[in-house]
């Protein structure tokens, strides 16, 4: 008896309290400064305006605690990376690398060491000695890059080097396959130069660092090592001379080069261990066609990407290498019509050569058609 009585009294007086105060509107309730920051009421204003509109609004309460005039205008800046426009230029990174990072700790704390070159080797499990020879000719001022087209990857923890290393794996593609997808300018954008290598090069005769040196006394923006001339040598501009640093022109067979300055007697080396200078590959991997994987072709048109091309392309003879001409990635065709596998991935090596050239020509025609239509 006494709780009922307790509980009525307290719903009886509550509703007298009730009747002795206005109503409270919801609606009408504001915020307090220290409840709706200002970055809260920022981002509220900003989601109504336009994309090249400005609006004047009054800040409920400003830091003093009086009414406050704020301008906002919605972000929109052209010179930003495409699909960036909407963002402050402040916080746009459109750069990035192949550093990696620790999950813990200060985020400027994270590298000891920032390797300034790229090596990137196109690679199967077979051919692990070869690359473990090769890699350690590299210093720790270059990243690993390895692209694994059979599909192992942790098999190659047996090497120390390899657990910094990157791996990507895809299989049975082709370096410039890797290339266009994963090499694009803006991600090695920190790297100075760029080695793109076939896995079954001989370097005992090789020293990554002096062969850098030597890149940058001779202004080379494309290079390569010279080759060993008695074995693997297809083109005489890539053979090694033993009383030079470095040459950029050759001779070659009679009709071979209708100037002394084009390919393949100047401003030409191969695409099996190309080295690209960081402006230079911009301009390269823009070339790349995606669709065409094998590369074949790509060689003639590298002086395309430098100027003058006979003097910024060149091939380092003092530091050389040996072709030894493993047909690995060639056995991952498929056999088809009788045919051994190797002989399909030659004839589509051999129709991208033409595919290229015919696109390049008529690319060409169409602009300077272009050019001359708006002349006149």
């Amino acid at each position: 008896m006494r709780l009922f009585v307790t509980a009525f009294v307290g719903v009886v007086f509550g509703f007298l309290i009730g009747l002795c105060f206005p109503k409270l509107s919801l609606t009408k309730f504001s915020l307090s400064a220290s409840i709706l920051t200002a970055i809260d009421f920022k981002y509220t204003e900003y989601t109504k305006l336009g994309p090249s509109s400005s609006t004047r609004v009054s800040h409920p309460v400003g830091n003093n605690g009086s009414s406050a005039n704020v301008t906002l205008k919605k972000i929109w800046v052209p010179s930003n990376p495409r699909g960036a426009e909407r963002l402050p230029p402040g916080i746009v990174r459109a750069e990035s690398d192949f550093y990696l990072r620790r999950l813990w700790g200060k985020p400027s704390e994270d590298l000891t060491s920032k390797p300034k070159y790229l090596v990137t080797f196109t690679v199967g499990y077979d051919q692990r000695k070869n690359i473990d020879a090769a890699v350690k000719k590299f210093s720790g001022n270059f990243t690993i890059l390895l692209f694994h087209y059979d599909g192992r990857t942790t098999e190659w923890d047996e090497f120390e080097w390899s657990k910094k290393a990157i791996h990507v794996s895809v299989r049975r593609q082709t370096k410039w396959w890797y290339a266009k997808r994963f090499l694009h300018p803006d991600i090695v954008a920190t790297y100075d130069y760029i080695f793109i290598w076939d896995e079954d090069l001989g370097v005992e005769h090789f020293n990554a660092e002096e062969y850098i040196k030597l890149v940058r006394k001779h202004g080379l923006e494309i290079s390569q090592p010279g080759l060993e001339p008695n074995k693997g040598l297809t083109w005489q501009m890539t053979k090694r001379r033993g009383d030079h640093e470095v040459h950029k022109e050759t001779e070659e067979k009679p009709g071979w080069c209708n100037h002394p300055h084009v390919p393949p007697c100047a401003a030409f080396v191969e695409i099996m261990a190309p080295v690209f200078s960081r402006d230079a590959w911009r301009c390269v991997w823009h070339m790349i066609q995606n669709d065409l994987v094998h590369g074949w072709g790509l060689d003639f048109a590298l002086r395309k990407c430098v100027e003058p091309a006979h003097e910024k392309i060149g091939v380092v003879d003092s530091q050389w290498i040996v072709h030894q001409s493993v047909p690995s990635l060639g056995n991952q065709g498929e056999s088809l019509d009788g045919k051994a596998p190797w002989k399909g991935v030659r004839e589509r090596c051999k129709k991208e050569w033409s595919i290229f050239q015919t696109r390049f020509s008529r690319a060409e025609k169409a602009y300077l058609k272009e050019i001359n239509s708006t002349s006149h």
